[in-house]
C-alpha cells in the first residue's frame, strides 16, 4: 500500500518533471515540499525500491511507468474533486485547492469513477487545468501565457498557472475568470506590464499576472 507521503512525493516529482517526462534534482524536490535534503534522499530511494522511479545519485530522478500512473491518478481525483466542490458545494475557485488535497488521497477507483461520472465527465477543473480520463488521457489545451500574447488580438481566458488564493482572489476583484474575453491593447518593454481591455473597462496587468494567465485566440 502507498502512502500518502509517498504519493505527495509522487506528484511534485511528475509536475518537477514536466508531466514525469525530465529528470529532477532531490533539492528540487526538497524545496517544492519545504522539507529537507536529506528526508527526500531517503525517501526516493525508498520509491526507487518501489519501482515508482529510477534514481541516480548526483542525477536525480525520473518516474517510471508505474510512477506516472500515480501521479495521473492523483492529478485525476485531486480535479475531479475541484469540480465538485465548485459546482456541487458552492466552493469558489479560490477556496478548493487545499480541500481537494485531501481528498485526493482517497483509494477508491469505483468512487472516482461515480463521481466522475455524477459531474458529466468534466474535461477541465475551474482552475482550467486538464482532466485526465479513467485511462490516464489528458485532453490537449492549446494555450498562451498573456504575456505572450499579440497587440491588437483579443482572446478568452482558459486557465491559470498560479491557482493560489491571493492570485484567484486578485483576479475575481479585477472580474477576470474562465471564458472572460481579453483584448491586448499594448505591451510595456520597460516592465513588460500588459495593457488589456475587458469589455468595456481597461486596465494594466504586471508581468506577474501575465505570465500567470493563460489564454486562447478567440
Amino acid at each position: 500500500m502507498i502512502t500518502l507521503t509517498e504519493e505527495n512525493y509522487i506528484k511534485a516529482i511528475y509536475h518537477l518533471g514536466k508531466h514525469g517526462k525530465d529528470m529532477v534534482n532531490t533539492n528540487s524536490i526538497a524545496e517544492s515540499l519545504d522539507t529537507k535534503a536529506s528526508s527526500v534522499t531517503d525517501m526516493v530511494k525508498k520509491l526507487a525500491d518501489k519501482e515508482y522511479l529510477n534514481y541516480k545519485k548526483y542525477q536525480g530522478v525520473i518516474l517510471t511507468e508505474k510512477g506516472n500512473h500515480v501521479a495521473i491518478s492523483i492529478i485525476r481525483k485531486h480535479r475531479l474533486w475541484e469540480v465538485f466542490l465548485v459546482e456541487k458545494l458552492n466552493f469558489t475557485w479560490d477556496e478548493v485547492h487545499e480541500v481537494a488535497e485531501h481528498l485526493e488521497h482517497i483509494k477508491s477507483e469505483k468512487l472516482i469513477n461515480e463521481l466522475d461520472a455524477l459531474l458529466d465527465f468534466p474535461k477541465h477543473d475551474p482552475h482550467g487545468d486538464p482532466i485526465p480520463d479513467k485511462n490516464g488521457k489528458f485532453n490537449k489545451v492549446e494555450k498562451i501565457p498573456l504575456s505572450q500574447a499579440t497587440v491588437g488580438t483579443s482572446y478568452k481566458c482558459i486557465g491559470v498557472e498560479d491557482s493560489s488564493s491571493n492570485f484567484l482572489q486578485y483576479l475575481d476583484s479585477n472580474n477576470i475568470g474562465l471564458g472572460t474575453t481579453i483584448e491586448i491593447l499594448h505591451k510595456e518593454p520597460f516592465d513588460n506590464s500588459v495593457k488589456i481591455k475587458l469589455n468595456t473597462t481597461e486596465m494594466v496587468v504586471s508581468q506577474n499576472v501575465a505570465k500567470n494567465l493563460y489564454l486562447k485566440v478567440l
